[in-house]
């Protein structure tokens, strides 16, 4: 009786609720895809699902094994940064789904600031976040003054962006490739400072500061949406506008600060991927990339909290890793990408899982109380 008193204290808690869910979607999304990849061809399903899952541990040598880990936690840290720029702007009651062009926004400013100005890394990474948070405060101006919904006003700044950053980028570009130049070649100024893990990382020099950037990061966000009157205002404001106004609150300027923080967020996770100078950007690309988009599922797998997105972002990032470690003689190429992207598409069920669990503790509760009562009143009776 105390150990099931115990469960149902545990299961009321709602950091545990958000983990329970969190697992249930992960294991929901391996399990969809494995039942694809039996589909396509059943004698490599096994062993490709295994391979997602173990991403670097796969390799047999610990000095492999530790240097693409350090490629992963590099991954990592962008993608927190999406992520927070996500569930800042959704705490505040928007879906910030333009996250995806700020992240572009970001990538374009801080490369041109380091290959185009010859800019040192802590300006460039200044330079990415401001072009992030105009194009943010684009779409909260959209919003309080023409009521144009974020949603919408994302989708569209998303192209805009990648358009206007190709044709930005070129001027920048490498003249044999459509790839822009080397960071580290052409302004080592600007690449981040290493952490001093070479030896660790086997010599993987593209971990640097951008991983404890993007984790203080979240703990700043953290403070200021939990501990400050500022975060509270903006939360008000998200959960009622009519009542924020009434109170007498600034609730455009709300809205705008908001989606400009938010916007500076994902632009500043760009300036931590390309500043590492592990990839750089192809200007003929047509298609607006996934760090802002997999921002949204890594948002709500952590729960919609800075804390929980850390250890989700590490999680998506080792997946998406790891599907690109399955045997292309038995599936094509794309496969990598469907089986991360069904996991992610499960990660956005943690909300309804959580739900579950809540009307299934209600309705114990109620049943618990009724019998209570019921024992109550025939106790009375015998009296």
């Amino acid at each position: 009786m105390n150990k099931q008193k115990q469960t149902l204290k545990l299961l009321r808690k709602d950091g545990f609720q958000t983990l329970l869910a969190s697992l249930l979607c992960i294991l929901g999304g391996l399990f969809i895809g494995y039942l694809v990849l039996l589909m396509i061809e059943p004698s490599g399903a096994a062993e490709a699902i295994k391979a997602v899952v173990q991403n670097f541990w796969r390799y047999p040598n610990q000095k492999l094994q530790m240097k693409y880990l350090g490629q992963t936690l590099v991954r990592t840290a962008p993608l927190l940064m999406c992520a927070l720029s996500v569930l800042f702007a959704y705490k505040v009651g928007m879906f910030n789904i333009g996250a995806a062009g700020q992240y572009v926004a970001g990538a374009c400013a801080c490369l041109y600031a380091a290959l185009k100005w010859n800019l040192p890394w802590y300006l460039c990474i200044l330079i990415a976040m401001a072009a992030g948070a105009l194009l943010g405060a684009l779409s909260g101006l959209l919003k309080t003054a023409c009521n144009v919904n974020v949603v919408i006003s994302g989708i569209m700044l998303n192209w805009i962006a990648l358009y206007m950053t190709n044709l930005i980028l070129i001027q920048v570009k490498n003249p044999s490739s459509p790839y822009t130049k080397l960071v580290r070649g052409t302004n080592p100024s600007a690449l981040l400072p290493s952490l001093g893990l070479e030896k660790l990382f086997s010599n993987e020099k593209s971990v640097t500061i951008a991983i404890p950037l993007a984790v203080i990061m979240a703990l700043v966000v953290w403070v200021v949406l939990n501990k400050t009157k500022f975060g509270y205002e903006l939360k008000a404001t998200g959960l009622n506008y009519n009542a924020a106004k009434y109170c007498g609150m600034r609730e455009n300027r709300n809205i705008i600060l908001t989606m400009m923080i938010s916007g500076a967020l994902a632009g500043m996770g760009a300036s931590l991927l390309y500043l590492t100078g592990i990839e750089e950007w192809e200007t003929t690309i047509s298609s607006v990339p996934l760090m802002g988009f997999n921002g949204i599922a890594v948002a709500f797998l952590g729960g919609l909290s800075p804390i929980g997105s850390i250890l989700s972002a590490f999680f998506i990032q080792h997946i998406t890793s790891g599907g690109g470690n399955v045997d292309l003689q038995f599936y094509c190429s794309q496969i990598s990408s469907l089986i991360a992207s069904l996991i992610i598409f499960m990660c956005a069920f943690v909300a309804f899982f959580k739900f579950f669990m809540q009307e299934k503790i209600r309705k114990h509760d109620e049943k618990l109380s009724a019998a209570q009562a019921a024992a109550a009143e025939e106790g009375g009776g015998k009296e």
